[in-house]
């Protein structure tokens, strides 16, 4: 039994069923509402390190895979990550020269434009294993497809109450089963406080845009200097360190928000085909104040003005949300509940480009 129909919680029913196993998930919502709709559908493998790229490498099979038989669009499109200054460029010349020319091809100012239009490149690298799903119909495509398999069900519409061993206690009453993993992401502490407190579980609460910018096409997904402080397999890399110590001075506000500035766009035949989703800031804390800081928003909005270089009333905003995701030392959280009962959390914000590589681990260790 699965407790969550997020993306985490969907990777563990889809490995059940390959591994032969009859598998129900209780789900308190009528659909996936979370974190696994509100992101940019990038599965962003290359940048990871250590456990998280392994489980990328998996997860990334199996997203294709899942795309041909649930009937969802996993492209293939890669990720440019633009350099507009040296200690960009050398982030990702020490990012190539650790991974090889099959994961990371550098490219020239001319490389960059002929991807993406970007004023300004130096240059930049191209991701080619990363890949784009639209989120917001990736994960109802999967719960679908798996109601269709044998010996699985779903029961939507259903709060959980508690979980021992071998019961998962609902607000319908009791369900029954051998094995319960808990993937309630970011509401862990609802459901299990010792746990969530024991791994000092906070939420990281992000400011996201989908905006109208007629005339910009982006096939792969586009990162910037930001994304570079952010993802661990350049975050660590000196041309990055020396990036973070010059904007300490000369932007502090980007540093402040935590901004991850980056962009996908809206794939063909979605609710809003063409639109580009922008983001993300970053505030942590176990409670949220409910209001979200229009200068934040209005951060992100210069930042993509200048990065495509439009102006202001070339760039229309559709919608603004609030995603959410668990946060934490680590970015697994895998923590024995009772006997047969495990509670299972991405606590880094890369649920997407790992749940399908993580899930397995998981099984393994029931």
């Amino acid at each position: 039994m699965v407790v969550g129909a997020g993306i985490v919680g969907l990777a563990h029913a889809v490995e059940a069923v390959a591994r032969g196993l009859s598998v129900t998930v209780v789900e308190r919502d009528e659909r996936a509402v979370g974190a696994s709709v509100r992101n940019f559908g990038h599965g962003c493998v290359t940048a990871q390190v250590g456990e998280a790229l392994a489980f990328g490498e998996r997860a990334r099979g199996t997203w294709l895979r899942l795309g041909r038989e649930a009937g969802f669009a996993a492209l293939e499109t890669g990720t440019v990550v633009v350099a507009r200054a040296a200690e960009e460029l050398a982030a990702l010349e020490e990012l190539a020269t650790e991974r090889g020319a099959d994961d990371v091809v550098l490219l020239d100012a001319a490389g960059v434009g002929a991807r993406v239009r970007v004023p300004g490149a130096l240059g930049g690298a191209f991701l080619p294993r990363d890949l784009r799903v639209d989120p917001r119909a990736a994960a109802p495509a999967i719960a679908a497809w798996l109601a269709a398999q044998p010996g699985v069900a779903f029961r939507w519409a259903t709060p959980v109450l508690g979980v021992a061993e071998g019961v998962v206690r609902t607000g319908r009453g009791d369900l029954h089963a051998d094995r319960v993993v808990v993937c309630t992401g970011h509401d862990l502490d609802r459901l299990l406080p010792e746990v969530a407190e024991d791994a000092g579980l906070q939420r990281c609460v992000l400011q996201m845009l989908q905006v109208r910018v007629p005339g910009v096409r982006l096939d792969p997904a586009l990162l910037t200097g930001s994304s570079m402080l952010r993802y661990p397999a350049l975050s660590r890399t000196a041309g990055a360190q020396a990036l973070r110590r010059r904007w300490e001075s000369e932007r502090p506000d980007l540093l402040g928000a935590v901004v991850n500035h980056m962009i996908t766009q809206r794939p063909p035949g979605s609710d809003g085909a063409g639109d580009l989703v922008v983001g993300d800031t970053h505030a942590y804390a176990r409670t949220h104040p409910p209001f979200s800081d229009e200068s934040l928003d209005d951060l992100l909005l210069a930042e993509t003005r200048s990065l495509l270089g439009v102006p202001a009333s070339g760039v229309r905003v559709v919608h603004r949300w609030r995603g959410v995701y668990a946060s934490a030392a680590g970015e697994f959280l895998r923590a024995p509940v009772a006997p047969g009962v495990t509670a299972v959390s991405v606590t880094s914000g890369i649920g997407m480009t790992t749940a399908f590589g993580l899930a397995p681990s998981v099984l393994d260790s029931l």
